[in-house]
């Protein structure tokens, strides 16, 4: 039996119980972070940390944690569940704001936030080497999310809407455009374009959800490369046409995209640059 930890307590995990009248539950009012782990060794940490503080703070919840408090209930997340796990663990975190008395819209006073963290496997680490890629095949559509997308919220009605509506058409990924036809990201996404050497991306707003493997790869990629990075709007036309496109998540690293909308991106194989930020990647992870 896996241990979790739950408002203070490591315990297993068939014992943790939350309330119905959490409001996570009834509003999924609550932020949370996924954080992957190689070897006992977390990819982004401090990052992963600072964003779901961000998104606490812009949902007025004090989960009244520190740093240190959250390293040290990963840490043993990661310890107490290796062995019946596996070393390749990700360390799911979640924040709501707690169990009222009763069901109202406004934010209630003075009741104690809902701490719920657990430990999964996750799939080895992605390689640098074309012919073991996991590459992705996607559709495109037009986004119908809320418009607090920044906020890592656990309400992913939306986002989940949209994943299906790719598996419907037989992809493993959507790829949305705003009203005015420019890119924003994935349903589980952030997505990137490479045209002619450049890379582009759509810049940080309430459109998109700033992701940790994202700002970890641009920033590698400025520190060890001399490609060119462009933070802008990226309208349908220019993913159509792009000579790759990537996909980046936690659990993704740095994805290639096959095909879009049944259409080949660039020649339809894994791309020369892909390799070179998969290494990169591979090599710096750890850093941050």
């Amino acid at each position: 039996m896996t241990t979790v930890y739950l408002n203070g307590d490591f315990i297993p995990a068939n014992q943790a119980k939350i309330s119905p009248m959490d409001r996570g539950f009834l509003f999924g009012d609550g932020i949370y972070e996924v954080i992957p782990s190689y070897n006992g060794r977390c990819v982004g940490f401090t990052p992963h940390l600072e964003r779901m503080q961000n998104g606490l703070a812009l949902l007025s919840i004090d989960a009244k944690l520190t740093a240190k408090d959250w390293q040290q209930i990963t840490n043993k997340l990661i310890a107490d569940n290796r062995a019946e796990l596996g070393d390749n663990l990700g360390i799911y975190l979640h924040v709501s704001r707690g169990t009222d008395t009763k069901r109202g819209h406004a934010f209630p006073a003075n009741i104690t936030p809902t701490i719920f963290a657990f430990a999964f496997a996750i799939p080895a680490q992605p390689i640098a080497d074309k012919a073991k890629a996991a590459a992705y095949h996607v559709v495109t559509g037009q986004d119908l999310r809320w418009q607090r997308c920044n906020i890592k919220s656990t309400s992913l009605l939306g986002n989940v809407l949209h994943y299906q509506q790719g598996a419907d058409q037989g992809a493993q990924e959507i790829l949305l455009f705003d009203q005015q036809g420019n890119l924003t990201e994935g349903a589980s996404v952030n997505v990137l374009i490479i045209k002619d050497g450049v890379i582009a991306t759509p810049p940080l707003s309430n459109k998109i959800l700033p992701g940790i493997t994202r700002q970890i790869l641009l920033a590698i990629l400025a520190k060890h490369t001399d490609i060119e990075i462009q933070q802008r709007e990226i309208s349908q036309a220019e993913v159509l046409a792009a000579d790759e496109i990537w996909l980046t998540s936690s659990s993704k690293e740095v994805a290639p995209v096959l095909t879009v909308n049944n259409q080949p991106v660039g020649n339809g194989q894994v791309g020369d640059l892909w390799l070179v930020a998969q290494q990169l990647f591979s090599a710096h992870k750890f850093d941050y």
